[in-house]
């Protein structure tokens, strides 16, 4: 018997303020430590821009319009509206935007193209923002106690490794704190600003556009190389969309407009000030704008803000990472989940620390923030432009908006989206080739896996014996039934599991209950209802079960058994049931499917995949293993 999808996702309950405050410590860290860097590195000598009135008063206003444009208009107006079953997120965007398309067309495979490059991206913005965030912060003691400059390299690789050494211990407990410091952050931030503001009140002609319209008129060259730099204060854009299923888009949305961009609007504002009335303050406007005695507490400050935001892309890294793996894209990984009252707080030992592993090089190679600067912006650009694609796919495919419609509202954000590319382009040889090439590999890696399973698949079937035929032969005259539950994982439900011909060939037996359990994953989120279990008696003691997942969730086969024992008359021992997996050894060969190298790189990757046992939740104790071959 087969049931209507039913799609789930947590209902919140909460009233608006805590989701408010919890959504700006975990959403908004990285877009709210921006103002440490950002219009430094707009006006950095090497761009060549007279730091006048003028000038000033042009990259301030580039500064407010990208905020309005990109973040509140294209994200928090129209892409946030574009949520799978309440969840965002470049991977759970590709899973709507092909909804509508059959999934072997040409344009379904380009969507999924995207969406996985997407993906991959965002890896090398996870490495480039915690480098970057926790070193721009810590370089305030640079200000605050100028001797402390050679210390500022080992501070900051101290602070990552203890960062990423509690990742095992889950997000939980600290998380209650990520809301009062950054909401304590942004009222700093606005307070600075704004006593700058009140001190040269010219600044706020910058509202104007003119003035950006201005600026790069006047130094065409120069503004397109600095727009690179004024796209650092958009980085984190993309996390508002991809926490939206954590926290809704509602609260998202007030905190943004309530306190996030006025904060940071006033501080970038502030910095411009201190800038008209002391331009050596260019050095680090964003330290210089607070008094002497402020210095040491507003690093002290800068940094925990820097570490929640470098928090909030681990965690970021460790969701996509488990949504990838659902999908097929990534290798089965061991997954602790650190809460139980949380599904998303989960921790991927192999993510964390292949991640700080690259960080800490990263840091050691560029060792400052302006720097790293130069590697900042690509990968968000580029997943900021795939994004931009998607929804438009959604709009037209999805929501059935007409083409009279999407096409203008496209065409102006992707004008913008390629505006900041181009720009961000023309850093690829001073650092932008980083995230490019983490995401470049990733993908590779990525597709690889992909395609190799789709193979090991298609070989399988192909060998495969059409599971009912083979029943009702085989009960016809039945091997000796032993006492006990067999559990067979299988990876179709339509076919003979290889393990159970293995153990009927060396044991020639078969157990009294004996279930053939698979495991399929949706493109939504949650699932939950009838359909998250079916169940086929096939007669004789043997059942058929496909259980049905979300890409946000982990299989776990014993809820599945609990829910087996719940629906049906069957009762489950675990130390009377045994489960038999298929260790399969995958061989490279010549045949028709991928080449050669390509082949063996698969291999390697499915012969270090996490075990079925960590992954799926089964007692290691009660698994019999038999291995068989795969020839691709």
């Amino acid at each position: 018997m087969s049931h209507t999808i039913d799609v789930h996702y947590p209902v919140r309950k909460q009233a608006l303020a805590p989701l408010m405050a919890a959504a700006i410590g975990v959403v908004f860290g990285d877009i709210g430590t921006s103002p440490l860097y950002a219009l430094k590195e707009a006006f950095s000598p090497a761009h060549g821009v007279p730091l006048g009135p003028n000038s000033i008063l042009g990259v301030i206003s580039l500064l407010f319009w990208a905020i309005v444009v990109v973040v509140s208009l294209k994200y928090v107006m129209f892409v946030m509206r574009a949520d799978n079953n309440g969840e965002g997120g470049v991977l759970a965007l590709m899973a709507m935007a092909i909804r509508p398309f059959d999934r072997t067309s040409t344009l379904a495979h380009v969507l999924i193209g995207l969406g996985v490059f997407g993906a991959c991206m965002f890896y090398g913005d996870a490495v480039i923002t915690p480098a970057i965030s926790v070193m721009s912060a810590v370089e305030g003691l640079e200000i605050a106690a100028p001797r402390l400059t050679p210390y500022v390299v080992p501070i900051t690789i101290v602070i990552l490794i203890c960062l990423f050494y509690i990742q095992r211990r889950g997000t939980d407990s600290v998380g209650r704190l990520f809301g009062p410091i950054m909401v304590l952050w942004f009222l700093v931030l606005a307070v600075m600003g704004a006593s700058h503001i009140v001190q040269e009140p010219r600044i706020i002609a910058a509202l104007n556009p003119y003035y950006a319209y201005e600026f790069m008129a006047m130094h065409v060259l120069q503004a397109y190389v600095v727009m690179g730099s004024v796209f650092l204060v958009l980085t984190g854009a993309e996390a508002l969309y991809a926490d939206m299923g954590h926290f809704g888009a509602k609260p998202i949305r007030w905190a943004w407009y309530g306190l996030v961009m006025p904060s940071l609007v006033l501080n970038y504002f502030g910095q411009g000030a201190l800038l008209l009335n002391n331009p050596h303050a260019i050095e680090n406007p964003f330290y210089l704008m607070a008094p002497n005695w402020a210095l040491l507490p507003l690093v002290i400050l800068a940094t925990v803000a820097t570490v929640i935001a470098s928090q909030a892309v681990i965690s970021g890294a460790f969701s996509l990472t488990a949504q990838a793996i659902q999908l097929g894209y990534v290798p089965r990984m061991k997954i602790t989940h650190t809460s139980a009252a949380a599904i998303g707080q989960i921790y991927i030992p192999v993510v964390n620390w292949m991640l700080l592993f690259i960080i800490l090089c990263v840091v050691m190679g560029f060792r400052s923030s302006d720097n790293l600067a130069a590697a900042y912006g690509i990968a968000v650009t580029t997943t900021m432009i795939i994004t931009t694609v998607l929804v438009a796919y959604v709009m037209s495919g999805v929501w059935k908006w007409r083409r009279a419609v999407v096409m203008p509202i496209i065409l102006a954000f992707l004008t913008v989206d390629l505006a900041f590319f181009g720009a961000n382009l023309l850093k690829v040889a001073e650092g932008g080739w980083l995230p490019l090439t983490i995401g470049a590999v990733l993908f590779f890696l990525l597709m690889t896996w992909s395609k190799g399973r789709h193979i090991v698949r298609d070989r399988t079937a192909a060998d495969g014996i059409p599971l009912e035929p083979f029943l009702e032969s085989l009960l016809a005259h039945p091997p000796h039934r032993v006492t006990g539950t067999a559990i067979y994982l299988t990876g179709s439900d339509t076919l003979v599991p290889v393990s159970l011909l293995h153990n009927l060939k060396h044991n020639k037996v078969l157990h009294e209950v004996t279930i053939f359990m698979n495991f399929q994953t949706l493109d939504v989120p949650y699932v939950e209802g009838p359909s998250r279990l079916e169940t086929r008696d096939l007669t004789g003691g043997v059942y058929a079960v496909k259980a049905t997942f979300g890409f946000n969730e982990t299989p776990d086969v014993q809820t599945v058994l609990r829910m087996i024992e719940d629906r049906h008359d069957i009762s489950f021992e675990l130390m009377d049931t045994s489960f038999f997996l298929a260790r399969e050894t995958v061989v490279p060969t010549k045949l028709p499917g991928m080449s050669v190298w390509r082949e063996r790189i698969f291999a390697w990757m499915h012969q270090n995949a996490a075990k079925p046992t960590d992954f799926f939740s089964i007692p290691a104790n009660r698994v019999v293993e038999l291995g068989t071959k795969i020839e691709i």
